[in-house]
């Protein structure tokens, strides 16, 4: 296993004491130094230069460049006489998709195509877990392996600049920090399986409307400090093996054709040796995306000769136009992953599992770590099966299946447990399930809408219930115990292509839930979706409000044991939810989507940055998450007070369980700079660590904070700078629920 643990253990020669109720004190060891896990990735194999220079100069024209285009939908050509397979690519942040055919979208139709589906980027971002992110990483992995591929189109690590985004549930989160720390993990855990990852999409690609074409503006500062820093992670301490081109265009030119962005940026200045892939139909120029960096062109939409790769490319070598050179670069490139992940040579290569009871295992502990308690009254978590009979489940997402919904990616599994499934599975027998659809997922036919400054086609939502659903819904309340609504969205309504007009729940989920909640208060709402939602009504009425995100195979069975209290929850938000969309900072400053020009005004003031900064108060803040336990965090400390600016800042703190329950709890690191000279957000995430601690015991924790995680980007100067001054470092269990806070100074 390529990491490293570093542990740092201490003599325990006292006890802490604690209290774990009103009227007893216990005495109870605080246990060895708890302290994140750091990954690094192998590099790009240069064993066999000599070898591929000798059969690039063997090789012709032709051949070389059929090894830059798209053969078929998902693979580029092989050279039989020189050993040389094809480049076989699959789809993969769910999971590894379906084989499709070779020459159009339509599936394949094979019966041994099977693949675990995995929970989406915001569940398993939501686990703030980097070692269930490389687990995540080495169990898809070896799927990629087991069904043959080379390279697996994953991670999508786009910030999430709006919480309208049409892959926010695909995308990990609004912060970088928290964006390279699951990213780092996720890439090392995949390529130790000898599959690529191809990270995408580089860059600001962060909306779906007119992404084909939409010109993003961001300053440099914002640029390198939000957009970047998980990219750049993935190349400098993951060793990414490739990475995919965006379609939308950065400063006047598209990303497939950027030289700046791909020569300048990912190759010059963090040193990035692996193989860029167009995103599919992204290139629009074979001359500048060629000499621009961008090494297979990959697409859709006409016969694979006429890209601008394929018989394109051969005219322009021909005629002297394009240097034969420019296409040994790419082709040599090509080689140097094919010889690393060892689809070519004599080592032996990873064979890889799929389908496999160990995978769902592993989706089942990322979906059990992702759900997220929002609130919990009348102590209606965890449902007592002791005290009732019988249980109302309302809502079509208690039933709804996602792995293979929506445009874009899905998998195509045997094994998708529902909610419903979940709770027939783990209830005993004791207890019945009174179901009831409660509503419809129904579209209108597609209309023209208004979205910010763009109109454009959209396909709206029928929001009327139907009356019989609505009356079986409201009497399976009134004759049950507890009640259980399954709302929110799913992939065929969040979907790749199209961003959300609006954070209203659809199908008349809000007229639902409220009938529901007047019949019978004992009402647990479900949220399952991978956005936020307008549900400002709802957390005020409701008395118990969870939040589930599009959680793979084992999804129903992971919901079940966190609403029954075999599990106690743990996840938190990766994003911040507005009360209402006008407070997100690229609506505030009317700054999405653009039309063909857009502008992200707000700067490094990003998700939270922007509420903290601006004392808007959200919803529900990023980094929030309750638990059937409680936990206190004291004795904050740092081991100096004062700090080179190469130096690693020390930070350790206890954390104490004070209730009955185990549970694991994520201590976030918050830094604030008060005598910047810069502008600065109020505060940003720069540590956290999940924390697991028994009942009625305490864990020391420590965080090592490099104090080059306090630069920041200074555009004029086009580096890097930590100031001196005083730093406030801020240890909680949210970005508004600071527990303590100290001070150091950087010379």
């Amino acid at each position: 296993m390529n990491y490293k643990l570093i542990i740092l253990s201490m003599a325990v020669s006292s006890l802490a004491i604690i209290s774990c109720n009103d009227t007893k004190k216990t005495a109870e060891p605080i246990e060895d130094v708890i302290v994140e896990k750091t990954y690094s990735g192998k590099p790009i194999t240069h064993n066999y230069d000599a070898k591929i220079d000798s059969i690039i100069s063997k090789m012709t024209l032709e051949e070389k460049i059929g090894m830059l285009h798209g053969f078929s939908m998902f693979t580029t050509q092989g050279i039989e006489r020189f050993g040389i397979p094809e480049l076989k690519m699959a789809d993969g942040p769910l999971g590894v998709r379906e084989e499709i055919s070779r020459d159009s979208w339509a599936a394949a139709g094979w019966d041994n195509d099977f693949a675990t589906y995995y929970p989406a980027g915001a569940g398993a971002s939501a686990t703030w877990n980097t070692e269930l992110l490389y687990a995540f990483g080495n169990s898809v992995g070896e799927e990629a392996r087991a069904r043959d591929k080379d390279v697996l189109l994953s991670p999508a690590i786009n910030i999430i600049r709006t919480p309208l985004g049409g892959r926010t549930y695909e995308y990990f989160t609004e912060d970088p920090f928290l964006n390279k720390k699951l990213t780092v993990p996720f890439i090392v855990g995949l390529q130790e399986n000898d599959v690529a990852a191809c990270v995408k999409h580089y860059a600001a690609n962060n909306q779906e409307t007119n992404r084909d074409f939409v010109d993003v503006q961001i300053d440099e500062r914002a640029l390198r400090e939000i957009y970047l820093p998980a990219f750049k992670a993935a190349v400098t301490e993951a060793n990414a093996y490739s990475m995919m081109g965006a379609y939308n265009k950065f400063r006047g030119e598209y990303l497939c054709e950027n030289s700046s962005m791909l020569n300048t940026v990912l190759r010059n200045q963090w040193g990035f040796e692996g193989i860029v892939v167009s995103d599919w139909a992204a290139v629009h120029d074979t001359k500048k995306s060629l000499e621009s960096g961008l090494d297979i062109e990959m697409g859709t939409p006409k016969p694979f000769n006429e890209f601008f790769y394929a018989d394109a490319l051969l005219e322009k070598v021909k005629s002297g136009n394009i240097a034969e050179t420019e296409v040994n670069k790419s082709v040599k490139r090509i080689l140097q992953l094919m010889f690393t992940i060892k689809s070519m040579g004599n080592e032996p290569r990873k064979k890889g599992s799929i389908d496999t009871e160990a995978h769902f295992k592993d989706a089942y502990n990322i979906a059990a770590e992702s759900i997220v308690l929002l609130k919990n009254e009348k102590s209606l978590l965890p449902i007592n099966t002791k005290t009732i009979k019988t249980i109302a489940v309302i809502g079509d997402n208690a039933t709804k299946k996602n792995a293979l919904g929506g445009f874009g990616a899905g998998v195509k599994t045997k094994r998708e447990i529902t909610p419903l499934e979940g709770l027939q599975n783990r209830l005993p027998k004791s207890v019945t399930i009174n179901y009831a659809k409660g509503y419809l997922e129904r579209y209108a036919p597609k209309q023209e809408m208004k979205f910010g400054d763009v109109t454009q086609k959209v396909t709206p939502t029928i929001d009327e219930l139907d009356p019989k659903l609505l009356e079986e819904a409201i009497n399976a309340a009134k004759n049950s115990d507890v009640a259980i609504i399954f709302a929110g969205s799913n992939r065929d309504y969040e979907t790749e292509a199209s961003d959300r007009i609006s954070l209203k729940l659809p199908f008349g989920q809000q007229e639902l839930i409220e009938k529901i909640l007047a019949v019978n208060p004992n009402t647990i709402v479900v949220m399952i979706t991978g956005a936020p939602f307008d549900i400002n009504s709802i957390k005020e009425k409701a008395y118990a409000l969870v939040w589930s995100s599009f959680n793979g195979s084992e999804g129903g069975n992971a919901l079940a044991d966190v609403l029954l209290g075999t599990v106690n929850p743990s996840g938190k938000l990766p994003w911040t939810m507005p009360k209402n969309i006008n407070d997100s900072p690229a609506h505030a400053t009317n700054s999405f989507p653009g039309d063909k020009i857009v502008n992200y005004t707000e700067g490094i003031l990003v998700g939270y940055r922007w509420f903290d900064t601006k004392k808007v108060e959200p919803l529900y803040p990023f980094g929030y998450g309750l638990s059937y336990t409680n936990f206190e965090f004291s004795d904050l400390k740092t081991d100096k007070k004062i700090y080179a600016a190469e130096e690693i800042i020390n930070v350790s703190f206890t954390i104490k369980n004070t209730r009955k329950m185990d549970g694991k709890e994520v201590a976030q690191l918050y830094i604030s700079d008060p005598e910047s000279y810069v502008e600065k957000a109020a505060q940003e995430l720069k540590g956290f660590k999940k924390v697991f601690v028994k009942s009625g015991t305490s864990k020391k924790v420590t965080i090592l904070l490099p104090a080059k995680e306090l630069a920041y980007y200074n555009d004029v100067k086009k580096q890097w700078i930590v100031e001196s001054g005083l730093y406030k470092i801020k240890i909680g269990s949210s970005s508004r629920n600071i527990k303590a806070e100290i001070s150091i100074n950087i010379k």
